[in-house]
């Protein structure tokens, strides 16, 4: 995602029936599925035109509300596809509002492991799942710094996953 577009890659690329001028000339024919099944799936969803790969679904979707003209590309063996797709003109001049920063992983190593025994120490009975979401954190992240902080002895578990709470030997 760019600020002027969004590009899809997909390996590999469109099937030999798809011309690379039929891509540039928006007239795409695909004479056959690759996965019969996904593309029954598709079409029953309304999301591709039978066997015609959505080609004019995006088309038009893009005309009705006045968006650009996408643009697909592929290389001659076909060993990839790319599809952009432009920002429609209205929402180009708009002035762009600070994005809020995540604090996922911003807080590193020994910042993060304070603030979870901070947390735990004024509410031992919180879970992993609650401190994830407090301190905006990935699973992952919140899996290895709780492991470390075991094997330090700095943190301890008493009772079960469900009912159980949390015992902080020390906070620096």
């Amino acid at each position: 995602m760019e600020n002027d577009k969004i590009e899809i890659v997909s390996f590999p690329g469109p099937d030999r029936s798809v011309t690379l001028e039929g891509l540039k000339s928006y007239h795409v024919s695909n004479r056959r599925y690759r996965n019969r099944r996904i593309g029954d799936f598709l079409k029953e969803l309304h999301l591709t035109e039978g066997r015609n790969t959505g080609f004019k679904k995006i088309l038009d979707a893009l005309e009705a509300n006045g968006s650009p003209k996408p643009e697909f590309e592929t290389d001659e063996a076909r060993s990839y596809f790319i599809s952009r797709f432009y920002i429609h003109e209205g929402f180009q001049d708009v002035p762009q509002k600070e994005l809020k920063r995540s604090r996922k992983g911003a807080e590193k190593g020994a910042g993060r492991k304070r603030a979870i025994l901070k947390l735990l120490s004024e509410n031992p009975t919180m879970t992993q799942t609650e401190l994830t979401e407090e301190l905006e954190l990935t699973r992952k992240q919140m899996q290895t710094d709780i492991k470390e902080l075991k094997n330090e002895g700095t943190l301890v578990r008493k009772g079960s996953n469900r009912n159980g709470y949390w015992i902080v030997n020390r906070v620096d």
